[in-house]
This record gives structure tokens, C-alpha cells and sequence, in this order.
């Protein structure tokens, strides 16, 4: 386990480095709307195909993505929802550093994610709660962006259910706490902003980052899937 754990944080700066390269082929929202979105897409993906994959200053993306990677190698066991879960920390890394930056969740990264995740989990046995829980965890946001949308963009809600499908194959329990999770982050975040006197109570701020972290949490969490417990220690939980 130590060495999957120590290649899943080798693979996870590499990743990061592509993710960072992604990331800065995509503009502010008002830009993309200038020409077209696949040449967009396209761009970024060349930028990446160009670039070194070397973690570089300030290390930040690489850094993100490598414990992200290494915490999800050493929590998730089942080898297909692993690779699932892998694929989505370099997704991941890169829709959070957009976010960060533009304000946007492109779909050009999110949409095609589903077919791949959704690929990725059928060998594990674990679609079914996956899609359950995709669709249940993207209607809860989908009810959030109607009530508000000046708070939740549209890219927070598709992003919302591919959180679910991956939060699924780990049980009802990880979907719940990273949905939880991903509100109570960027609620704090928001009382340190006004703490700060860097915000007031109508400010805004990109919201995908604080989703997907809120995800680790629950990968995080040992009450979050009981089995996810049930490798690292056999026998310790019967009842799991």
C-alpha cells in the first residue's frame, strides 16, 4: 500500500503540472463568448501536450493534485473506483485552477468526465449507487441554483453530479458528507472574507473549488464508506 500511495503522489505532481497547462488555455467567461469553445478547448489541450511536466513555481496545482492523488490511493481500495477517482483528481485539479482563475467550470472538461467516470465504474459493480447518488446530489444543486442563481453557476451543478457518481461508488454516506462538506468550506471561507473586510454579505466567489474539496473530505472521512476500511484492516469491521 505504501508504494501506491507513494506512486499515486508521483503521478499526482505530473498531472498537476498538465492540469496548470489546461488551465491557463482558459479565458474569463466574457472571452469564450468572442469565439468559439471547442477552438478554446482545443488550445488549452495543445498548451498542455507543450508543456513540461515538472512541477513549477509555485507549486501550488502540483502540490494540490499529488496529496489529493496519494490520499485517494490510500483510502479507496477497489481498483476500478480507484482509477476512477484518479482520473478525477487531475480533472479536478484543473476545474478548480479555471475556477480559481475564471470564474467558469468549462464543459469541455466537465461533460465529457461523465462517460469516462461512468466507464470507469462499470467493472467495479458499483454503477447503479453511482448513478443514484449523481443524480440526487446534481438535483439538490440544480434546486440551489434555481432558488439562487447568482449564487451557483451551471457548471457548479453538472460538476455537483459527477461529485456524486464518484462519492456513490463509495456509499451514500461519502455523497452526503461531500456535499456537506463543500458547503460548511465555502460558508468558513466566506466568514473569513468578511472577518477580513475583504467581502460583504452579497460578495461572490468561485464555488467549484470548494466542491471538489469538499469531495476529500469525504474520501478523508473513515465514517464517511465503511468498507474503504474494511482492506486497510480486515476483520476490524464485521458488520461492514
Amino acid at each position: 500500500m505504501p508504494l501506491v500511495v507513494l506512486a499515486a503522489a508521483v503521478l499526482g505532481l505530473i498531472a498537476g503540472a498538465y492540469a496548470r497547462a489546461v488551465a491557463g488555455g482558459f479565458g474569463p467567461e466574457q472571452d469564450a463568448r468572442r469565439e468559439s469553445r471547442r477552438a478554446e478547448a482545443l488550445a488549452a489541450l495543445a498548451a498542455a501536450a507543450r508543456a513540461v511536466p515538472l512541477p513549477r513555481p509555485p507549486y501550488a496545482v502540483e502540490g494540490a493534485t499529488a496529496l489529493a492523488a496519494a490520499l485517494v490511493a490510500w483510502r479507496v481500495h477497489d481498483g476500478w473506483v480507484l482509477a476512477a477517482w484518479l482520473y478525477a483528481v487531475a480533472v479536478g485539479a484543473a476545474l478548480a485552477e479555471i475556477d480559481r482563475r475564471t470564474w467558469r467550470l468549462p464543459d469541455a472538461i466537465t461533460l465529457p468526465s461523465y462517460p469516462i467516470v461512468l466507464a470507469l465504474l462499470v467493472p467495479s459493480g458499483r454503477l447503479l449507487p453511482a448513478v443514484a447518488s449523481g443524480c440526487a446530489l446534481g438535483a439538490v444543486y440544480a434546486v440551489l441554483w434555481f432558488v439562487r442563481p447568482t449564487g451557483l453557476g451551471l457548471g457548479d451543478v453538472k460538476l455537483a453530479g459527477l461529485i456524486g457518481l464518484l462519492t456513490g461508488a463509495l456509499g451514500v454516506q461519502a455523497t452526503v458528507v461531500a456535499g456537506m462538506a463543500g458547503q460548511v468550506l465555502g460558508a468558513l471561507y466566506a466568514v473569513g472574507l468578511l472577518l477580513a473586510r475583504r467581502a460583504t454579505r452579497t460578495t461572490e466567489f468561485p464555488f467549484g473549488p470548494f466542491m471538489l474539496a469538499g469531495a476529500l473530505v469525504a474520501v478523508a472521512v473513515p465514517g464517511a464508506f465503511p468498507g474503504a476500511l474494511q482492506g486497510a484492516f480486515p476483520g476490524a469491521f464485521p458488520g461492514g
